[in-house]
């Protein structure tokens, strides 16, 4: 009987639960939102959640700077990635400044298919899907595809110009020399080719 053992194990060893439930919270604090088990989104509820009251803290006291430092590396000791300590603290923790507790919401939806696992989608409260925010981020995708993409030669021309300090544009040299074949290209034959065999 498993009396007074507190949390689930999640058939790892303690060394591998520490670093899978690490590596959840850091994903879901980056992205907002992440698909897991059930038993895996509730074992990294309360150690995200613990993360947050740590940067609420840190961000709160932010005018004596040592406390802030300290907030700081409690969560590195969890979360070992820099640019997600940044968005904890520059983002996150402001965000829920004014909420007590619960940032987090699981919604289950369903089985797996391979194994009938059941699934669930842990999220943090206010990255809930908005439309216009959505809208926005694909006419910035499409803005960026836009843009002409250079080949691997354009790119390399380029650099090779930068170094030489040469102004003449090399695309528009290729492009006078597109009368002749390019080096290596199979030259047109006018007579036809045998039929048949050899």
């Amino acid at each position: 009987m498993r009396h007074r053992y507190a949390h689930r194990r999640l058939g790892r060893n303690s060394k591998e639960r520490r670093a899978l439930l690490r590596g959840l919270a850091t994903d879901l604090l980056h992205h907002e939102h992440i698909v897991t088990t059930v038993p895996k989104a509730k074992e990294v509820r309360p150690i995200v959640e613990r993360l947050i009251t740590i940067a609420k803290r840190g961000v709160k006291a932010a005018e004596p700077k040592g406390k802030t430092l300290a907030a700081k590396r409690l969560v590195a000791t969890d979360i070992s990635n820099d640019d997600v300590v940044t968005k904890l603290f520059d983002q996150l923790a402001p965000r829920y400044m004014d909420r007590p507790g619960g940032y987090t919401r699981i919604l289950r939806l369903g089985h797996r298919r391979g194994d009938g696992g059941e699934i669930a989608q842990i999220e943090l409260l206010g990255s809930e899907y908005d439309p216009k925010k959505a809208e926005a981020e694909k006419a910035e995708q499409e803005a960026a595809t836009e843009a002409p993409k250079k080949s691997v030669g354009d790119r390399l021309r380029a650099a090779a110009q930068s170094l030489r300090g040469s102004k003449k544009d090399t695309s528009d040299a290729t492009r006078a020399k597109a009368g002749k074949p390019a080096r290596g290209a199979a030259k047109k034959t006018t007579t036809p080719r045998k039929a048949g065999g050899s």
